[in-house]
This record gives structure tokens, C-alpha cells and sequence, in this order.
């Protein structure tokens, strides 16, 4: 059976609503939950027609500090024939929900839900909805730290459902990792991957390490332990992890719990403020 991923529509709550919600914000975590993704939050980019975005994370004091992360909805006919303004910026594009065609050096891609695309910096690349419905993806941009010896690594389009998922040993297939780059590649500095728990798996410890994180929940719920707080969620839901915030969960649902996981990987920590 295909996958399902969860992709915001926007729009506005009633004024009935209460305005309390699960949206937390800390000097180790954030949690902006899906009911945070309206209208009023979107914003727009340069070259890019008939789309709108939400800003999940961007390198800020105290927030993220290695990538961006977005949720772009491109309305038909609309996209961008120069997406990417930095020269240094890697990128990964990945389809929650309609077709999106994407031209990568010359050569056309059509991408559906779980359409998978590394884009290496300083590619030549255009994306356009040629359908007759909204696409929503998520695309992730980090500028890429190269390494004297070490070439870059080279661009590629997939689909989640043609890499089998790869399981955590001793976990009996409760908690598995569907892996886009080989970890001992170390041409590649970031690694973004899809996480699945059957109902029932757990985190059993509070991991505790460098990797800063980019959580999106794509399918299902849990309560993650983040810095000795449960806190409880969802599809929909987008969490950020300092580096060295302990971590945990359980999935809390009746069926799979699934997210899509950004982390930096594979180079020396900076030691000079600002030399990332």
C-alpha cells in the first residue's frame, strides 16, 4: 500500500477556537504543531509564481543553525525557473502530496508523493506544477561545507517506495530508518531520511548528540521525551533539536508513526564562531 503524508492546506481556525495550542518554544526545542500553519503565517519567495510557503526553521540565534526547512505549495502552472539564489546551498526536495516536475541539469523528472531529490550546490535546476492541482513539498537547504580532497556529491531523483527500509538491529522491525545516502559517504553533510516505528516502538534511551535535527511528522503519533519534557505529537507536526537535546519516544498510535528527519553529519564541528 502507498505511504500517506500528512501536507497543510492553510486556511483560517473560527473565532470560536481557543487560542491555546501544543506550540512550544525552548533554548533545546521547538514544537510547531500543524494547527500553527494557516494563511496568516505563509510567506512568499523571489522568482517563484503561484507558490506560498511555511518557514519551518532558518538559522537563527538560538534556532536552528545548520539548514532551513520549508513547506512549499505550488499552485498548477506555477514554480520557479531559478529556485536557488545561493551558489553554496545544497538542497533535498521531498512530495507530500501532488506532481511536481523538476528539470535537474537539463534533464526532466516528474516527482510524486515520496519523490525523493538531492540537489548538490550550485546545480542548475527549475520546478514546475504542470498539473491541474496544488503540490506540496518539503524542501531543506543547508550551505554546503566543502572539504579540500572530497568532491561533491552528485545529484539524484528516487521515490521512498523503491529503497527498502532499513531496520534498527534488535528491534524485531518496530523501529526502521529508510535511508537516502549511504552513511559512509562522507562527500555528504547532511543526511535527510524517513524514520517509521510500528505501533508500539520505541526510543529506549534519551539519545544525546552533535546531530542538530529537523523532525516533520508524516504519518501517525507519539509523545517524544525532549529535555525531560513529554510532549505529545502528531502528523503535521514539525520539531527542532538542539544539538545534544536528549531525545526519546514511543509511538503512541494504532498504526505506523513516520516522520522525515534532517541532521548534519560528517564534519568537524566548527571552531571559530561563525567559520560554518
Amino acid at each position: 500500500m502507498p505511504a500517506t503524508y500528512y501536507a497543510p492546506t492553510g486556511g483560517h481556525p473560527p473565532q470560536t477556537q481557543i487560542t491555546a495550542d501544543r506550540a512550544v518554544f525552548t533554548e533545546a526545542y521547538a514544537l510547531i504543531p500543524k494547527g500553527v500553519m494557516r494563511d496568516i503565517v505563509t510567506s512568499n519567495l523571489p522568482f517563484w509564481e503561484g507558490t506560498r510557503l511555511w518557514v519551518l526553521a532558518r538559522p537563527l540565534s538560538g534556532f536552528a543553525e545548520t539548514f532551513s526547512q520549508y513547506i512549499m505549495e505550488v499552485q498548477p502552472q506555477g514554480g520557479s525557473d531559478k529556485p536557488e539564489p545561493d551558489p553554496q546551498a545544497e538542497g533535498v526536495l521531498f512530495i507530500v502530496e501532488g506532481e511536481l516536475t523538476l528539470t535537474l541539469s537539463g534533464e526532466r523528472h516528474t516527482l510524486q508523493p515520496g519523490g525523493y531529490a538531492f540537489i548538490p550546490p550550485g546545480s542548475s535546476w527549475q520546478v514546475r506544477n504542470e498539473s491541474n492541482a496544488p503540490v506540496r513539498f518539503h524542501w531543506v537547504r543547508k550551505a554546503y561545507e566543502f572539504v579540500e580532497g572530497l568532491e561533491v556529491p552528485q545529484a539524484f531523483v528516487t521515490n521512498e517506495q523503491d529503497i527498502a527500509p532499513i531496520e534498527m538491529p534488535g528491534t524485531e522491525g518496530r523501529w526502521a530508518t529508510t535511508r537516502f545516502v549511504d552513511p559512509a559517504d562522507v562527500r555528504h553533510d547532511m543526511h535527510v531520511n524517513i524514520v517509521t516505528f510500528q505501533p508500539g516502538g520505541v526510543i529506549p534511551f534519551d539519545e544525546t548528540h552533535v546531530m542538530e535535527h529537523g523532525l516533520y511528522v508524516l504519518e501517525g503519533k507519539a509523545v517524544y521525551h525532549l529535555n525531560q519534557n513529554w510532549v505529545e505529537v502528531e502528523a503535521g507536526d514539525f520539531m527542532w533539536l538542539r544539538a545534544f537535546c536528549p531525545q526519546a519516544c514511543y509511538a503512541a498510535g494504532p498504526g505506523p508513526f513516520r516522520y522525515l528527519l534532517y541532521k548534519d553529519v560528517n564534519r568537524h564541528p566548527a571552531l571559530r564562531l561563525g567559520a560554518r
